[in-house]
């Protein structure tokens, strides 16, 4: 089964659906994600809005870059 990218947006409204007492499974159901998946977001994304899921990319480049340099 092919990978659905999913935008920073409809990660950050599936997350606000649950915290608006929703259950978990009806969001999966309705977005066609497996619990898993949502664990995993709400793990790696949880009390993020958009604008901060858009800078994370860049802020973990930056730590790599930064650590390279002390480590070399």
């Amino acid at each position: 089964m092919p990978k659905k990218g999913h935008s920073e947006e409809q990660i950050v409204a599936v997350l606000r659906q649950a915290e608006a007492d929703e259950r978990v499974t009806d969001i999966c159901r309705k977005v066609g994600i497996s619990q898993a998946t949502y664990y995993l977001w709400k793990r790696q994304y949880a009390g993020l809005g958009v604008s901060e899921l858009r800078e994370l990319p860049k802020l973990s480049n930056f730590d790599w870059y930064r650590d390279r340099e002390r480590f070399t």
